[in-house]
Order: C-alpha cells, then structure tokens, then sequence
C-alpha cells in the first residue's frame, strides 16, 4: 500500500508464551485502509492471552486514529485465518460457575466500541473463536481455500459465543448443523458463499486484495456517514445479540466437561477425518 507505516506488536516472553509475534498492522495514509493480521501462522494463527489483549488494544487504539477509516482483518500464512483459542495457553478459571472468564470476550471491534467499518478477508481454515472476528465484521471476504468449521461440541465444549455470532449471519439450520457436527463437517467457501457468511468469493490468495479494495471504496466516503450507518446496522441486532451472549457464561460453564477430560478428547483426535459440504 502507498503511503504506508507498519508496526508489528510482540506477544512473546511469559505472556505469549512462543516467542512469536501476535499481530501485525499496516496502515495506507493515502486510502485511510488499516490492514490487521493475525501474525502467528506457526500456531494456525490461534489466538493466546497475550494476542487476545494486543486485539483489544488495537481496536480501541483504531477508535482514535482518524488516519484509519476502514480496517481489514485476515491471518498470515496459507493455512489458516484463525483458529480460535491457542490449546496451550492457560487460562485461569474462577471456581464459581456464574463466573466465566472468556479470553476472546474482547477480541472483536464492536466489543471495544469499534464502529468503523471491518471486513473480514478469509483463506484456509476459520472455526471456533474465529466467529469472534467474523461475527463483529461488516462481511467476510473469502478465497475459494476458505473452511469454517465449529469443533466445540467434539471435545466436549459448549458452542455458545460462536452459534449467537453466526446466528447473525446464517440460516438457522446451517448455523445448528456446524455447530453440532463438530469436527466431522466442514463448510467450504462456496458453500459459506451461498448461504450468507461470506459476501464474495474470489480465486485463492485473492481474499485480502477484494477486501481492500471494498475498504477502500468505504473509506473515501465521508467517515460521520459510513460510522453513523455501521451502528444502525448493529442497532438492528443489538438486542437480540446482547441477550443471547449474556446467557453464554451460564450456558457453557454448565455444558463444558471438565478441562483433563477435554484434553483426553483432543489428544484422541484424528487428523482428516472430515468430510466438506
């Protein structure tokens, strides 16, 4: 991008735990398009603790940099956009089961009180806590190597957070089956395509090029408007989405099997055995 500055924030040391880097942003000065990347392709791009603040700390930091009119969201690497929470990192729970931490809770824009225009750009794998993002986003770009999938229920966790986001989105009965097949389904691009996930399809490698190209056509509009109309669009759905997430911690800290016995189920998993639809 023209015009363009670049940082990359670190989540290494204790609190990332791989010595890697967690995010990279670009910004293009000249279009006001920011481009967001999960930059932990070793790890599919899932997301620890320390990755997880750096999210929240960028969007709210994109909150008052006026230089940012729209922000692009996408995954480095070929294999993944995101796959949710990292399984190695630990996350403290309290023992009473009316309080649930959620380490993705803030992951998303609109829960830092983001109202600028996000697209989400999607290649390789999108499941569990990637509906964080996806579901906060505007729409989703995706190539035609694009999977989403909900594991949840395989290992003996509660699909509660990411069925609410992806009721927003999808038909019921698409939402309900991703979420109970678990691992033994996943929907390809086409098919995230035809019933509403995704709002463009595009040949491989071209997800993140289509996605700048629609932010960029959105951030040359006057920003009060483009910001005035993301929030009606969200207007329209706050209620229900609010009510729904707030049964989320209940839901899951009744439903998921106790943290040993999910490790068990993971640690039998096999690898392939899928079929796409």
């Amino acid at each position: 991008m023209s015009g363009e500055r670049t940082r990359t924030t670190g989540t290494g040391g204790p609190a990332g735990g791989d010595g890697g880097r967690g995010l990279a942003v670009a910004v293009d000065q000249d279009t006001g398009v920011a481009v967001l990347t999960l930059d932990r392709p070793h790890r599919l791009n899932a997301i620890d603790p320390a990755t997880a603040a750096e999210l929240a700390d960028t969007w709210q930091a994109f909150r008052f940099d006026d230089t940012v009119r729209a922000v692009v969201v996408t995954g480095a690497g070929q294999r993944a956009f995101c796959t949710g929470i990292d399984r190695d990192a630990q996350v403290p729970q309290p023992s009473s089961p009316y309080m649930v931490d959620d380490p993705l809770a803030t992951i998303g824009p609109k829960a830092n009180d983001l109202w600028k225009p996000v697209i989400a750009a999607v290649h390789g794998m999108a499941c569990g806590g990637a509906f964080y993002l996806l579901g906060e986003a505007e729409f989703v770009v995706a190539d035609e190597t694009a999977s989403f999938f909900d594991p949840h229920t395989t290992y003996g966790m509660v699909s509660a957070y990411e069925s609410v986001y992806l009721a927003q989105r999808m038909p019921f009965g698409e939402v309900a089956r991703m979420a109970l097949m678990g691992t033994a389904e996943r929907i390809s691009a086409r098919r995230a395509y035809e019933v509403g996930l995704v709002s463009e399809l595009t040949p491989p490698g071209g997800a993140v090029a289509a996605a700048v190209a629609c932010a960029a056509v959105i951030a040359s509009y006057p920003a009060d408007a483009v910001q005035g109309t993301v929030r009606a669009l969200w207007q329209a759905q706050e209620a229900t989405r609010a009510a729904a997430l707030a049964h989320a911690p209940q839901l899951v800290s009744l439903g998921n099997l106790p943290g040993d016995r999910q490790a068990e189920l993971f640690a039998g998993r096999r690898p392939g055995g899928f079929r796409t639809r």
